[in-house]
């Protein structure tokens, strides 16, 4: 009998094999865990395990190991291959899209649109000229939410030529929807400088930037009675404040076809003879103030008794020079006193410079009268003192005293301040008349955020007229966005959230905070004990909240994967509160 041979294994190795199999109109993969070695010269398999019913990914880290990669722990293998700014992108977003934005710019979806409204929001997260936005947008999920990647600075300029095209269609949208018939409309003039010589809109002018020798433009905006925007209208920069009223009268009537509004501006816009062309057009009513020199003629006709104003801070009275308007007398005792302050020091501060300037006279070091004059009258004016000032060169001796009875006259008016308005008093009564005109304020607000790092509409270096327009409309929508921002974000700010509860408190008196806001600002927190924002460090929080494009290098094979940083609790309030989306519009991998 014949012994039977000892089989002989060698070069054992593992793998897994991908068996696919048919079945009527269905397909199956099956994955085995298979060893392969060679027996006695012939190549055998063994199958030790089926792992079908294993994750994928899993199924893939096995064939990596059996290929001889290493493995290793996740936290160690985990790579971040790009990181996108995401969440202050995301709140802007989601607020534009509340607030259906786009459709508001153009109810047809277009490019142009969609590059449109990216440029308002960058103008909010991110307010940079038309060419750095191109060159770094990239950094953040903006361009793949909205669908623009591979934007260049030409496409930003076609958008920005697009844009100042539809201002009256977006105006007339924005009118609609946030201007009543006989509602507010307040309207006031502010200037920017421009960069360059070129623009045509560009004039030398009263520069409210105090930017000497800088050309400028002008440009007036105009809001409801809470503050929102919804139009704005550029000038040029040597362009007077009363000049535009009739342009935004006309627009008014006109374009928003609103058959009656109440004009609100200040006592440098609505003049005299403005209200007397006003006057001539059916439907349109005003509130403005006077200015001093009228105020003091009021108080010598015997009009205005001053001596009211010790038991009262408010009494409407009439008068002829006025006829079929109403004069509501105001005296606010605190503002009285900050005046008569200020002028203490302007008048000591002059006083100071003016005996210096006669030491140098009396030495001699100044000998020329016409030089002398000269200085005496920049130095009189520097603080616009001239009136409260008399003086006299005489030969080696420069003599000056106070004016006591102009500075008697004019400390009476201190505090003093006077609404005139055409609106009968069924329709507004004296202390809403006050609190109308007192809510200017709310453009002065518009125009400092306009100006301020938020938005900074300045320094405009556009050169064409189109695309001045143009960004001076961007910067107006970018600050209505960023109006409803801080309005959905109130409870998570230090913003006063009852600023108008003034119950028992005069409209005189300057607005202070509600009993709710001030305990708001001494607690710091919100109800729960979470830590209060500024609107600037909420948004600077949520560009923390990042979308990741991942990969582990073990697993080449494995498609990279976009992951968003966890929002931290406050983060997700104010995604919540903006109606933020953080996932991606699509998985693409950034360029």
């Amino acid at each position: 009998m014949k012994a039977k041979p000892v089989s002989k294994q060698q070069g054992a190795a593992m793998h897994v094999a991908e068996i696919r199999s048919r079945r009527g109109d269905k397909e199956y993969v099956t994955q085995l865990l298979r060893r392969t070695y060679r027996e006695n010269g012939k190549v055998r398999q063994q199958t030790l395990a089926n792992l079908s019913a294993l994750p994928p990914d899993v199924i893939a880290v096995i064939k990596a190991m059996l290929k001889g990669t290493p493995f290793v722990p996740l936290g160690e293998g985990f790579e971040i291959v790009r990181s996108l700014r995401q969440g202050d992108v995301a709140a802007a977003l989601g607020v534009a899209r509340r607030l259906e934005l786009a459709k508001i710019l153009d109810p047809a979806p277009s490019r142009m649109r969609d590059l449109t409204l990216a440029l308002i929001i960058a103008r909010v997260v991110e307010p940079l000229s038309k060419r750095a936005t191109a060159r770094i947008w990239h950094t953040t999920t903006l361009p793949n939410d909205l669908g623009i990647e591979g934007t260049t600075e030409d496409d930003l300029y076609a958008a920005m030529d697009w844009l100042v095209e539809r201002q009256d269609k977006i105006e007339a949208a924005l009118a609609r929807t946030h201007l009543a018939k006989g509602g507010l409309v307040l309207y006031d003039l502010t200037s920017s400088f421009v960069e360059g010589r070129h623009c045509p809109l560009a004039r030398f002018g009263y520069s409210r930037d105090k930017k000497r020798g800088k050309r400028q433009i002008e440009y007036g905006l105009m809001t409801n009675a809470q503050g929102i925007p919804v139009a704005v209208e550029v000038f040029s920069g040597d362009t007077a404040d009363p000049a535009t009223v009739a342009d935004q009268v006309d627009k008014l009537k006109n374009r928003f076809a609103l058959e009656r509004v109440v004009l609100v501006g200040d006592r440098g816009m609505l003049t005299s003879a403005r209200i007397e062309s006003l006057r001539t057009r059916g439907g349109m009513d005003w509130i403005s103030s006077l200015r001093a020199p009228q105020i003091r003629v009021l108080v010598d006709q015997g009009a205005i008794q001053l001596r009211l104003f010790d038991e009262m801070d408010l009494a409407e009275v009439r008068s002829p020079d006025f006829p079929g308007e109403r004069l509501i007398v105001c005296k606010n005792p605190a503002l009285a006193v900050e005046r008569g302050r200020k002028r203490d020091e302007l008048l000591a501060a002059t006083e100071e410079h003016l005996r210096a300037l006669a030491q140098a006279v009396a030495a001699g070091r100044l000998k020329d009268p016409a030089k002398i004059g000269a200085r005496v009258g920049r130095v009189i004016g520097q603080h616009k003192m001239e009136k409260h000032f008399t003086w006299d060169v005489r030969p080696g001796e420069l003599v000056y005293e106070r004016n006591e009875e102009a500075i008697r006259q004019e400390a009476q008016l201190d505090g003093l301040y006077v609404v005139r308005t055409n609106v009968p008093e069924a329709d507004l009564s004296s202390e809403q008349a006050v609190l109308a005109y007192k809510s200017l304020s709310q453009v002065e607000r518009a125009f400092r955020t306009l100006k301020s790092v938020d938005l900074r509409v300045r320094p405009i270096r556009h050169w064409v007229e189109g695309r001045v327009r143009a960004h001076v409309l961007l910067c107006m929508l970018a600050y209505y966005l960023e109006w409803h921002l801080r309005q959905a974000w109130a409870d998570l700010l230090f913003t006063d959230e009852e600023p108008g509860t003034r119950a028992g408190v005069s409209p005189v008196t300057a607005a202070v905070r509600s009993v709710a806001g001030r305990e708001k600002v001494s607690r710091g927190t919100q109800a729960d004990g979470t830590p209060l924002h500024s609107y600037e460090t909420l948004l600077l929080d949520l560009a923390t909240v990042t979308r990741n494009l991942t990969r582990i290098p073990a697993l080449p094979h494995v498609a990279p994967l976009w992951v968003t940083s966890t929002p931290t609790h406050v983060q997700q309030q104010a995604l919540d509160r903006a109606g933020a989306d953080l996932s991606a519009r699509r998985q693409t991998r950034p360029a």
